[in-house]
């Protein structure tokens, strides 16, 4: 079976992928997310993403909590708009340790549940990550989970399990 490593931004965002996936793939989770603020937010988050692994018995990597790291990113990006510039170096980071991670680990494919966010174009996303995999010298599994009923999916998995829901995609900017 390929293996297949998922970067997962919340449970919201990633559950019914991780649900199409797991059967299909040795799958495994990566959180990574630097950007969500404040800390308690993030481990709100990351207990949720816990959670749904452990339920269906998925692997998880928890990498670390670097948000100085992710201020130098963005810094100077502070005043772009929501989908602008920033959160294209955002992307950039996480999946650049979703990329190395998979490629260092002998996964075969690699994805991430931002394309399901309502305010993440896949058209900016992939690219950014399709470069990453021919850097790293691992695939990257293009598709914008908004699509194909996965949303509304989402939604149900989420209401019956009682899942957090955030408001705001995570970082201070677009609280």
């Amino acid at each position: 079976m390929p293996k297949f490593l998922l970067h997962t931004c919340c449970a919201p965002c990633s559950i019914a992928i991780i649900e199409e996936l797991k059967d299909e793939f040795a799958l495994t989770v990566l959180f990574y997310n630097p950007n969500i603020q404040p800390e308690e937010e993030y481990l709100k988050r990351k207990a949720e993403v816990v959670k749904v692994c452990s339920e269906w018995d998925v692997p998880i990597v928890d990498m670390d909590y670097e948000t100085e790291r992710w201020r130098e990113v963005v810094r100077g990006l502070e005043n772009e708009p929501e989908g602008g510039a920033r959160c294209s170096q955002c992307f950039n980071l996480r999946l650049d340790q979703t990329a190395n991670y998979a490629a260092k680990h002998g996964f075969d494919f690699f994805g991430t549940s931002l394309t399901s966010g309502r305010n993440k174009k896949a058209a900016v996303i992939h690219p950014i990550a399709t470069a990453l995999g021919s850097r790293y010298g691992v695939e990257f599994f293009a598709v914008d989970w908004k699509k194909g009923g996965r949303q509304e999916r989402a939604n149900k998995l989420v209401a019956e399990r009682k899942i957090y829901r955030q408001i705001y995609c995570g970082c201070v900017y677009s609280k």
